[in-house]
């Protein structure tokens, strides 16, 4: 092993950067979430997919402008900069939480997947094998790890614009299938809200974990080439390309399927296929469903390892994670993670009923915190930056107070909502135990310092 002061390598391009965040950002929460977000709010959750893009918008202009003024500052240190050790201690391990819970979520829906053809191997044996296969790819180094999930979330964007292509023709008639007249299921079945249009909002919780991984940008600085001047622009194409991957199959799933018929046992991408009697393309869907959860994992270990390297760096961690091998790999993070991964993985073993609706609140609740953290840093930075960044944040600072406000409310929500009761006290409990430490911790910290200050005087 090498030390501690060995830096992560600069070795990740913009292509890199960008497949990664929508690896972690394009997996679940579209492939399967969806499911429970038209269920919950029918056609019109398109309107809540939209809301939140316009939020994760404002949160990706801030990284991107702290990201200028704080050369090879990820977003743990934004918020360090802006509110101290504390607060930043606490934002990064609940960063690190909420990632495993998402590795966790994707590895057991990847193991549903594979029941699509191995119905009679039990899912934590499958989940298992996931969670190992995604172990493996992460102890690459990181040109080699960043190439490796270019592929792998390329191949589901692909997919997905297949997907968007071919059910948008059988929507509008052009590919013959065994129904017609699907435009109807848009007004049918209660109309466009059939819940009223407040259930809009309820679906919110779903969709935030949907689009939650997108901040991963934010860790990628300290491992990418000249991240000064590509992050601008590679989180401008990154915007418009994750509302429209979420927008646009959405919709065509609610005009294929009515929305009350969408079961939660499978993905909506392989009940239209099957229901447009397209088996065989179900099949292949299904792969690519797969291949969308394992990408999604993948990038989860990431962000956990490099927050962990990041928090030991800055002293929030035990300094055994800072530790990096000669293949420029967090070695000791990854092997905490791998530990979670795979207890987490082999939890469904007893509880695989449970499991899934469990995790599913904390990504969303911690993820609206993270967000508000990155708007309040930005808040309080803008007028300390060290050199004027070439990109700004329109509209400030009402723009991202704004925001702030809306994820403030939305946390408020989740928190409130009876549904996620279990997910919610969980989520606060170690919100607590966090905050607790923090304040033990760096009051230890403290008082050590200003010991070793006056014996120094005397």
């Amino acid at each position: 092993m090498e030390s501690s002061n060995s830096p992560l390598q600069k070795k990740l391009l913009p292509r890199h950067i960008s497949l990664m965040a929508m690896g972690g950002a394009i997996g679940t929460g579209i492939f399967k979430g969806s499911a429970e977000t038209v269920t919950l709010a029918g056609p019109g959750v398109i309107f809540t997919y939209m809301f939140a893009g316009i939020l994760l918008l404002v949160v990706m202009g801030a990284i991107a402008e702290m990201a200028i003024a704080y050369p090879d500052t990820n977003m743990k240190g934004f918020v360090r900069l802006a509110f101290g050790k504390r607060v930043s201690f606490v934002t990064g391990w609940l960063y690190c939480f909420m990632w495993l819970s998402v590795c966790v979520i994707e590895v057991i829906v990847a193991g549903s997947f594979f029941q699509y053809w191995f119905p009679y191997i039990p899912l934590w044996v499958l989940s298992l094998g996931c969670a190992v296969l995604i172990i493996g790819i992460n102890m690459m180094n990181v040109k080699n790890y960043g190439e490796f999930e270019f592929w792998f979330a390329g191949i589901k964007i692909a997919m997905i614009m297949v997907f968007i292509v071919l059910g948008a023709s059988i929507l509008f008639g052009i590919t013959p299938s065994n129904q017609s007249n699907y435009l109807q299921n848009f007004t049918e079945h209660g109309g466009f809200f059939p819940n009223g249009s407040m259930s809009i909002i309820s679906a919110l919780l779903i969709v935030m974990f949907s689009y939650g991984g997108s901040e991963l940008i934010g860790l990628t600085i300290t491992e990418a080439k000249d991240a000064e001047r590509i992050l601008p622009k590679v989180i401008k194409s990154f915007i418009w390309r994750i509302v429209l991957f979420y927008t646009l199959p959405i919709l065509i799933i609610c005009g294929l399927i009515p929305w009350n018929e969408i079961s939660d046992q499978s993905s909506p991408f392989v009940q239209v296929l099957s229901m447009s009697g397209l088996q065989g393309a179900a099949h292949i869907m299904n792969f690519i469903l797969i291949t969308a959860v394992l990408s999604a994992a993948n990038s989860g270990i990431y962000g956990c390892t490099r927050m962990l390297h990041s928090l030991a760096l800055g002293g929030e961690a035990p300094k055994t994670f800072s530790y990096v091998s000669k293949n420029g790999v967090p070695s000791y993070s990854l092997m905490l993670s791998a530990i979670v991964l795979i207890v987490g993985s082999m939890i469904t073993y007893g509880a695989q009923d449970q499991v899934f609706t469990i995790l599913m609140a904390v990504p969303g609740f911690v993820v609206s915190l993270i967000w508000i953290s990155i708007c309040l840093s930005q808040l309080k930075l803008r007028k300390s930056y060290p050199k004027e960044p070439s990109f700004k944040l329109w509209g400030f600072p009402y723009v991202t107070a704004s925001t702030a406000v809306v994820l403030i409310i939305i946390c408020i929500m989740f928190v409130l909502n009876e549904q996620n009761r279990t997910s919610i006290i969980a989520c606060l409990l170690v919100l607590a135990i966090l905050v607790g430490v923090s304040i033990i911790k760096f009051k230890r910290v403290d008082a050590q310092k200003a010991d070793s200050g006056e014996k120094r005087i005397m």
